[in-house]
């Protein structure tokens, strides 16, 4: 099969995507996983780009929104939250206890590997909801043994996550919690 990409591009043409999507050397270097070093070489003169980065940057050119689009946003609450399928990112969730808001950035579009599924305006009751989702019931018979286990003194989900990473047998998500 034969794609519309092109398959080189030269050092004026990479500088160019990258002034298009206003982006540093330094910005492009990350969202493209190469060094600012390697982003340099493709812009000095005689330079140029081929295979996967050529596609990328061709993408990058057609659709300047995705840098903002897959950008992870400065953190506004307390806590931070990812929600991880393996090693992909799927949800940002932003927590602020004390005002109980909730804000969220998806980075899957299948709802099953979201946090909140179709909600993309979780309330806190939600977000509650969820962390009680990722760890065993509270009505699970010797709740006791497993809580004496995780060195807890009653049943709390979010603690109870900060010891498992909301980790269940039955999936490969998991929670990352910040501060």
């Amino acid at each position: 099969m034969e794609f519309a990409l092109q398959k080189i591009l030269y050092a004026s043409e990479v500088k160019m995507i990258r002034k298009k999507l206003k982006m540093k050397q330094k910005e492009l270097a990350a969202l493209m996983n190469v060094s600012v070093k390697t982003v340099e070489h493709w812009e000095s003169s005689g330079g140029s780009v081929s295979g996967a980065a050529a596609a990328m940057l061709c993408i990058l050119q057609e659709r300047p929104w995705l840098p903002e689009e897959l950008g992870i946003p400065e953190r506004e609450f307390p806590l931070r939250l990812r929600y991880m399928n393996g090693n992909r990112l799927c949800t940002v969730i932003d927590v602020n206890d004390t005002e109980q808001r909730v804000k969220i950035k998806n980075y899957v579009t299948d709802p099953l590997y979201r946090a909140f599924g179709k909600n993309e305006h979780p309330t806190y009751s939600d977000y509650e909801a969820f962390l009680e989702s990722r760890c065993f019931p509270r009505t699970r018979d010797k709740m006791k043994i497993i809580l004496e286990e995780l060195n807890l003194p009653f049943y709390d989900p979010f603690l109870i996550i900060q010891k498992t990473k909301g980790e269940m047998a039955e999936d490969d998500f998991w929670i990352g919690i910040e501060r």
